[in-house]
């Protein structure tokens, strides 16, 4: 090989190879990290899902962020193995006069509810679907005029996996 005393900001073929094994790698950890095998309610290993991506034929672009292609292979991947986004617990918190408005749309973006205090001010706990996060901040905003909160406050957890199928 020859090696060249400029520098050209070019990757070799091998080192090109090796970033984009890591950035498959990291796709498929951030793949692991937010969704299940809604069969075992387990998520899959990191190693199963590299071997799914494969699988699918889906090719890694160096440029875009691991998060991003990850949600977009995940869609993929819906296609080829039982695979789901895991559920994001949420909570909200407004006034009782600011939550009078919203308190229905509120609950409808819930697929279950862990909790709801209504004692001073309005407050709701509950799994959601990750998408619906943007949404449910927007309107507690709104009608809170900026006083509200909406946070996630972690994931689903295996127990409330059950609560979910019963």
């Amino acid at each position: 090989a020859v090696v060249s005393t400029q520098s050209t900001g070019q990757l070799s073929e091998k080192e090109r190879q090796v970033a984009l094994g890591n950035k498959f790698t990291e796709i498929a950890n951030s793949i692991s990290n937010m969704s299940i095998n809604p069969t075992t309610q387990r998520p899959y290993t990191v190693s199963m899902l590299e071997t799914a991506m494969k699988d699918a034929h889906i090719s890694v672009n160096p440029n875009k962020s691991a998060k991003q292609q990850a949600l977009e292979i995940l869609k993929t991947l819906k296609e080829t193995i039982p695979i789901e986004r895991v559920k994001m617990k949420i909570r909200v918190t407004m006034s009782q006069s600011d939550a009078k408005k919203c308190k229905d749309q509120i609950k409808s973006m819930y697929i279950s509810i862990s909790s709801e205090d209504n004692d001073g001010q309005f407050e709701i706990v509950g799994l959601s679907e990750p998408g619906n996060y943007k949404p449910l901040a927007e309107l507690v905003g709104k009608h809170s005029r900026g006083k509200g909160m909406c946070e996630v406050i972690g994931v689903q957890e295996n127990s409330e996996l059950d609560v979910l199928k019963s």
